[in-house]
C-alpha cells in the first residue's frame, strides 16, 4: 500500500480493501456556541447470525433489544462524536467502516468520532476481513448485508438528531463504589508467577471465589451532559467484562445493558450511555453463577450505582472543550506466522473459535502490514476527560490514565477499535493465561499503548 500523510489517511475508510479519501472539513466558527445532540438505533442482529464472532450458538431467540447510542458535541471545531454499540467488538476495517459513515452523517472526519463496543458475547463480534477469509472455509463471522443496514441506521439516527441539538452550557462529574460485582481474573498463581487457573465471568470453583477481588477499579463514573437545568446525556463507566451468561444463541445487552436500560426508563428526557472500561483482565466471576438469578443481581447492582453516582452530580458551566488523537502501530506478534494461521484455518479438525481466531489474526497481520492505524482518542471537559482505548486493554491502563492526569476526572471507555484483541500489559505476558494466549500484540504494545494515553491527556491543554 502506498504511503499515506498521517492526517490523511485518518479521514480514511478501507472499502474493498482500497483506500478511499475523505476531503478535509472546515472547522467550525471558534466562537460558535456549544450544542450537544444525542441519537439511538436498533442493532440487534436477526435469528440465526453469528454471534461472538462465529463459535458460540448463532442467535436464536431475542431476549432485549441491542442498541447504539451516542452523542454529538456542535460547535468546538468540526463535529465530535462519542458511541456505545452493544456489541461483542468491531475490528479493523469494520470499525474505520463505523467512523466514516458516521462522521460522514454529521459531517465531521473520522478522527473526531469514537466508536466504543459494550463487549456482550451473545451479540456480534464483527471483522469483516476475517468474514472473508473464514467464508472460503465455510465459515461465518457476520452477515455483511446486517452490518451495513445496522450501521445505516445508526448514521441516519445520528444525522436526524442534529436538527433537534440543544445548547450545551453545564457538564457534571460523578462517582460510586460498585459492589460485589468486578473481580480480577488472573488471581491464581503459582510459586513462579505463572498463572495456574482463571476466573471467567462465571465461576463456580469454590477456591476462586474465596480468593480475593484482586486488582480491580471499584468506581463507576459518570459525566453528565446539561441544556440549562436539564441533563441531556449521562454516561457511566465501569470496567468488568458485562458477561453473566452466554453461549445459547439468547441475545441480550446483558447485566449492564439491563440497568442502563432501567435508568433511562427512570429518565426518559436523558440518553444513559453505558461505556465498559479498561476490562480485558476483569470480569464478575467472584460474583456470578452463571444462574438466571445471579444476572438479576448483578443489574440490580451496576443500577444502583449508576444512580448513586448521578446524585454527586453538580452541574457547573462549562467553558472549555477540546478533542485529541494520536494514531498508532501496534506490532503483530511475529510469533504468529501467516502460513501457520492459514492451515488452522484451513484445517476442519480445529474448533470453529481456533479457526475464526486464525482468520482475526490473518486480518490483524495484513492490517500493520497495510499501516493502517489505530487511534486513541480523548474528549476534553475543562477538567473532565473522556479517554477511548482500542480493544480488550487491561485494566493497569485505566489506572494508568488516572495516575497520568491526576488533577483530571479520567473516565475511560475500552473495546473500541477491537483489531488488537487482547492488550494486556507487559508485566502479565511471562505470567501466561487465556488473555496473554490470545493477544495479537508483543510485550512492546504496552509502550505504544501507554504513550498514547499520555499523548491524548496532555491535549487536554491544546485547543481543538
Amino acid at each position: 500500500m502506498r504511503s499515506v500523510p498521517r492526517r490523511r489517511f485518518l479521514q480514511s475508510a478501507l472499502v474493498g480493501g482500497a483506500a478511499v479519501f475523505l476531503p478535509p472539513l472546515r472547522a467550525a466558527a471558534a466562537d460558535r456556541p456549544l450544542r450537544i445532540a444525542t441519537f439511538r438505533a436498533d442493532v440487534t442482529p436477526p435469528l440465526g447470525h453469528p454471534l461472538c464472532g462465529g463459535w458460540i450458538t448463532p442467535a436464536t431467540e431475542l431476549l432485549d433489544p441491542l442498541e447504539a447510542i451516542g452523542f454529538v458535541v456542535l460547535g468546538a471545531g468540526a463535529p465530535i462524536m462519542v458511541c456505545a454499540v452493544d456489541w461483542t467488538g468491531i475490528l479493523n476495517q469494520a470499525h474505520l467502516a463505523w467512523r466514516t459513515e458516521l462522521a460522514a452523517a454529521v459531517g465531521t472526519t473520522p478522527d473526531r468520532v469514537a466508536v466504543q463496543c459494550v463487549h456482550q458475547h451473545d451479540a456480534p463480534f464483527v471483522c469483516l476481513r476475517a468474514h472473508a477469509l473464514a467464508q472460503e472455509q465455510g465459515l461465518g463471522v457476520v452477515d455483511p448485508g446486517f452490518f451495513q443496514a445496522a450501521l445505516s441506521r445508526v448514521a441516519a439516527a445520528a444525522r436526524a438528531s442534529l436538527a433537534s441539538a440543544r445548547p450545551l452550557t453545564h457538564v457534571a462529574q460523578g462517582d460510586a463504589v460498585v459492589d460485589q460485582v468486578a473481580s480480577n481474573r488472573r488471581v491464581l498463581l503459582d510459586a513462579a508467577g505463572q498463572v495456574v487457573r482463571m476466573r471467567g465471568s462465571s465461576c463456580r470453583d469454590a477456591e476462586l471465589i474465596a480468593l480475593p477481588e484482586g486488582l480491580i477499579d471499584p468506581r463507576l463514573r459518570t459525566v453528565a451532559f446539561y441544556s440549562g437545568a436539564e441533563k441531556v446525556a449521562a454516561c457511566h463507566y465501569y470496567a468488568t467484562h458485562p458477561m453473566s451468561h452466554y453461549g445459547k444463541g439468547r441475545v441480550s445487552s446483558d447485566f449492564v445493558g439491563l440497568a442502563r436500560r432501567r435508568r433511562q426508563a427512570e429518565e426518559p428526557r436523558c440518553a444513559h450511555l453505558y461505556f465498559t472500561g479498561a476490562a480485558g483482565n476483569i470480569a464478575a466471576g467472584k460474583y456470578n453463577d452463571g444462574s438466571p438469578e445471579a444476572k438479576v443481581r448483578l443489574t440490580e447492582r451496576i443500577h444502583r450505582a449508576i444512580a448513586a453516582s448521578e446524585k454527586t452530580l453538580r452541574p457547573v458551566p462549562l467553558r472549555k472543550v477540546s478533542w485529541s488523537t494520536c494514531p498508532i502501530f501496534p506490532p503483530a506478534d511475529p510469533a504468529h506466522d501467516v502460513a501457520t494461521l492459514r492451515a488452522t484455518l484451513a484445517n476442519a479438525d480445529q474448533t470453529k473459535a481456533l479457526r475464526t481466531i486464525a482468520a482475526m489474526r490473518l486480518s490483524w497481520r495484513e492490517r500493520t502490514e497495510a499501516r493502517t492505524p489505530v487511534v486513541v482518542s480523548a474528549l476534553h471537559l475543562d477538567g473532565i476527560s473522556l479517554l477511548h482505548l482500542p480493544a480488550e486493554s487491561f485494566l493497569e491502563y485505566q489506572l494508568r490514565a488516572q495516575r497520568l492526569a491526576p488533577r483530571r476526572f479520567v473516565a475511560t471507555a475500552a473495546y473500541g477499535d477491537g483489531g488488537p484483541w487482547y492488550i494486556p500489559v507487559k508485566e502479565a505476558y511471562p505470567q501466561g493465561g487465556y488473555e496473554v494466549s490470545v493477544a495479537f500484540c508483543p510485550p512492546e504494545v504496552d509502550d505504544v499503548l501507554s504513550g498514547a494515553i499520555r499523548e491524548v491527556l496532555a491535549g487536554a491543554e491544546t485547543p481543538a
